[in-house]
């Protein structure tokens, strides 16, 4: 396996078959274009799998340059093109704090054009969009709220306006 990020040798055998499953359904997703994306020039500026910004709240949400993030209450995470793994293990691009949350929770897709979408990756207590378990690849839209256990993170996109309420108001508490 090329990315250690996606290993599986860490589950029991049963998970060990699903999570495979999963993983292979999400590296297929990617195309071309993505493909060509996460090796590009830039690919080693956005390789630092713990980048994240202190959410300051009323100041920008994120830098000019950036087109996709995650926004918590504390910080704002930068999504690269290619595969962005979230969960509690710390060589995720996302790391969550959350001991009910999978080593490998679920990963989100940034493809190389105008699109996003997130993967659960057998997770043992399931991956949320807007309060619904996902069962497959989900498209992402500005505003989305991924929920995972009691942790709470909302995707933005700089050129898809919100669909749902400001990140500051659902996330605020």
């Amino acid at each position: 396996m090329a990315d250690p990020r996606l290993n599986s040798v860490h589950l029991e055998p049963p998970r060990r078959a699903q999570y495979r499953l999963a993983r292979e359904v999400l590296l297929r997703a990617r195309g071309m274009n993505t493909l060509a994306g996460e090796e590009g020039p830039e690919a080693d500026e956005a390789a630092n799998p713990h980048t994240l910004i202190q959410n300051a709240g009323d100041q920008p949400p994120a830098p000019a340059d950036l087109n996709y993030w995650l926004v918590d209450k504390d910080y704002i995470y930068p999504l690269k093109v290619g595969i962005n793994t979230v969960g509690r293990s710390p060589d995720n691009d996302v790391v969550v704090q959350d001991c009910y949350i999978s080593r490998r929770h679920c990963a989100i897709l940034v493809h190389a054009g105008e699109s996003c979408e997130v993967h659960d990756t057998a997770s043992k207590n399931g991956t949320y969009i807007n309060g619904k378990k996902i069962s497959g690849p989900t498209r992402l839209r500005s505003g989305d709220e991924i929920r995972m256990c009691e942790q709470r993170l909302v995707f933005v996109a700089r050129s898809d306006p919100p669909d749902h309420p400001s990140p500051t108001h659902t996330l605020a508490g």
